[in-house]
């Protein structure tokens, strides 16, 4: 019989909500009851981000919020701020119970035992122990995120994730194909793989990158309709890889690649192992043999020295390629990353500036490449049904990052979320598409 209730709040990257969801699933084979209102819980689980300073912020507020309705409740604070500043958390805000490393999820349940037992825990573990972790979850949606490895081998030098997530470990294609398969049997049409670096899968346990194998393999689940790939790094693009976008009937043409900048010189100091030249030739060579590929990336602006003139020849780039879908960032400084003992620090002003500009750029070539699509026809997976409206998301369109898809709603059809539709477009938004019910996709 379940009688323990455990309220999870979440901070931070889709990465911690797959990690959430690997913690929810280890208590409720405990017999624990996820409940969505922490003043009815008996344990709080805070799974907090620690990457910048405002996602610390962050996390550390929602720490708060949680404490001033403690009570008799058990308070366990897990993610990358625990990992990074355990001691520190425990040492200033008594009320917290125990903290869990990044490398601990596993022990979830032992640990809530231990602080119901009066213990304090603080234990970060093995930040380089296999990563073989699965999510065999009850709650299963149309769209779920599956992460195919843990850590990091990059070393950014902004960067502060390997000190926090450890190396590069993948998991193997046989446990990633089993979650895959479960969700799929459970109703999941779209898989969203992510990890640190997704382009780094494989070079760890089987000595060469295979995220196309993984991909190949993954096209046998008949069910699934749609495969969506998350954090490709430019430098490890392989022609295998390039390959599996254009034949792999199931994987969307949609690359997600952080470039971070276009400039020689701050890729360099951003310890980054690529170039101008490079990143270029990629675009060129992805949109050439991929179809209807769109391309998403994201930039850090205001990085320490960046010149004006730098920042212009980002602007320039984006003018020139048109990238499909834009993310910027005003760099955060962070210590414990060779980026922090850098000269030539920016003024947040500055760095807000140049965060301003470069997206209003882009939200006029947002604009202009939507309004190219006026018109077509596109298949929409629907995630929300209001009274006149559905939403729902194109092949264009990761969830939380991209935009939407509204669609007019057509009262003599049955369509529900979890459905696919073709839409025909009829209009465009900076980021969103307006359409039409064409017909039910199969």
């Amino acid at each position: 019989m379940t009688d323990k209730k455990v309220y999870f709040t979440t901070l931070g990257c889709s990465k911690n909500d797959v990690d959430t969801d690997s913690m929810r699933t280890i208590l409720e084979g405990k017999n624990y009851a996820s409940v969505y209102d922490p003043e009815s819980a008996d344990v709080i689980v805070i799974n907090t981000c620690g990457f910048i300073e405002s996602a610390k912020e962050e996390s550390i507020e929602e720490i708060f919020n949680m404490v001033s309705i403690k009570g008799k409740r058990k308070i366990l604070v897990s993610g990358c701020l625990s990992q990074r500043y355990g001691e520190e958390l425990l040492e200033e805000i008594p009320e917290i119970d125990g903290i869990l490393g990044t490398g601990q999820i596993e022990n979830i349940e032992e640990f809530i035992h231990r602080m119901e037992m009066g213990e304090r825990v603080s234990e970060v573990g093995n930040l380089n122990a296999k990563y073989t972790e699965g999510i065999y979850k009850s709650n299963v949606s149309a769209s779920e995120y599956v992460k195919i490895g843990e850590g990091c081998n990059n070393f950014c030098s902004y960067c502060i994730i390997p000190k926090l997530r450890g190396k590069n470990r993948s998991r193997s294609i046989e446990e990633i194909y089993d979650e895959v398969s479960y969700l799929v049997e459970n109703g999941t049409r779209e898989i969203i793989l992510i990890a640190q670096n997704t382009t780094d899968y494989g070079i760890d346990n089987y000595k060469e990158y295979a995220l196309s194998k993984l991909l190949n393999k993954l096209e046998e689940i008949e069910e699934l309709k749609w495969i969506r790939v998350l954090y490709l790094y430019p430098d490890n693009f392989t022609e295998e890889l390039i390959h599996e976008f254009s034949n792999n009937k199931k994987l969307l043409p949609y690359v997600d690649i952080p470039l971070q900048h276009i400039n020689d010189d701050v890729l360099k100091n951003m310890n980054r192992r690529t170039n101008k030249k490079d990143i270029v030739d990629l675009i060129q060579k992805l949109r050439g043999e991929i179809p209807e590929i769109v391309i998403r990336s994201t930039f850090i602006v205001g990085f320490p020295g960046e010149t004006a003139e730098q920042f212009e020849e980002l602007l320039e780039f984006l003018k020139e390629v048109k990238l499909d879908r834009v993310g910027a960032f005003g760099y955060s400084k962070e210590e414990g990353t060779k980026a922090y003992e850098m000269d030539g620090h920016l003024t947040d002003d500055i760095k807000k500036e140049r965060v301003n500009k470069l997206m209003e750029l882009q939200e006029e070539i947002s604009l202009e490449n939507l309004e190219k699509r006026i018109g077509s026809v596109v298949e929409v997976l629907i995630e929300e049904e209001l009274e006149d409206t559905l939403i729902g998301r194109s092949y264009m369109d990761a969830p939380e990052i991209d935009g939407v898809v509204y669609i007019n709603k057509n009262d003599h059809m049955d369509i529900g979320v979890g459905d696919f539709i073709d839409v025909r477009v009829i209009d465009v938004m900076e980021h969103d598409l307006i359409g039409e019910i064409n017909e039910l996709s199969k």
